[in-house]
């Protein structure tokens, strides 16, 4: 098992494998497609938060999974 980053890093690899997968298809489910896009937003923010947290001596494990309504609308 790897850090709690690198776990979060292997979730967004196969969020967005699959967010291809759905677009590249002849139908697209767009519940799933604003699903998939919701859960990268906010694996992205908790991983910026840990990198935030390290980067000023906190500790990164004390970050945690915003909601989706937070994270939607951070600017990207």
């Amino acid at each position: 098992m790897g850090s709690p980053d690198s776990e979060i890093l292997r979730r967004i690899q196969g969020l967005v494998e699959e967010e291809h997968q759905l677009r590249n298809g002849e139908a697209v489910d767009a519940r799933r497609l604003r699903h998939l896009e919701e859960e990268l937003d906010q694996c992205w923010d908790l991983l910026r938060q840990r990198r935030a947290r390290r980067e000023f001596a906190q500790d990164p494990s004390a970050a945690s999974p915003r909601s989706p309504n937070t994270v939607e609308h951070y600017q990207q």
